[in-house]
């Protein structure tokens, strides 16, 4: 495989990964459970996520809320928040960079050293995105799972596991470009 077909698709996976912490971030199946009462018709699924909590019916109802206030969250939501909002700004720009560095496009310096260059630079922005991505995750993980031990609650998070896939498409990022290390 050539070198131009590995920046390509380290490029198309670091996108692939921005995509789905996108995803990720916006859908409220961060944590979830049910609840049913003493009878089928009044079971309850509730999502909730970095920005809605959901509750949906076992009539097809889903009912949304946005969160009140940021200062009314708990800290771990917060620190997701910020964490995910960082990630996915990180990203954005190690989008356009890549973009400008990559050795099929004629945007920006013709000097390959220099274009090699800024895709590196573009690799370490979509790693340091990936990482902001997998700390938020963590940190969510790691409140529910204490909740679920202090609990009777059994949380089952979708969003986490899309969260982490997207991490791990965007860390080995800078490891399908032309330029050695050495050279940096």
């Amino acid at each position: 495989m050539g070198a131009g077909a590995r920046e390509l698709g380290g490029f198309l996976a670091a996108l692939g990964g921005w995509v789905a912490a996108l995803a990720a971030a916006v859908l409220p199946q961060w944590r979830q459970s049910s609840y049913a009462g003493d009878a089928i018709i009044t079971a309850v699924g509730l999502h909730e996520g970095l920005w809605m909590s959901c509750a949906a019916q076992s009539t097809g109802q889903v009912q949304c809320r946005l969160h009140d206030s940021l200062l009314s969250l708990d800290v771990h939501i917060q620190m997701s928040r910020a964490l995910m909002v960082i990630s996915l700004l990180l990203g954005f720009f190690g989008i356009i960079v890549s973009v400008v560095g990559m050795k099929c496009t004629k945007v920006g310096e013709e000097d390959p050293v220099t274009k090699g260059r800024i895709a590196v630079a573009g690799g370490v922005l979509f790693v340091l995105s990936g990482l902001c991505s997998l700390a938020a995750v963590s940190l969510y993980a790691t409140q529910v799972t204490y909740e679920f031990f202090r609990e009777s609650t059994v949380p089952i998070n979708a969003s986490l596991h899309l969260c982490l896939s997207a991490a791990s498409l965007m860390l080995p990022q800078p490891f399908h470009h032309r330029i050695p290390w050495s050279r940096w």
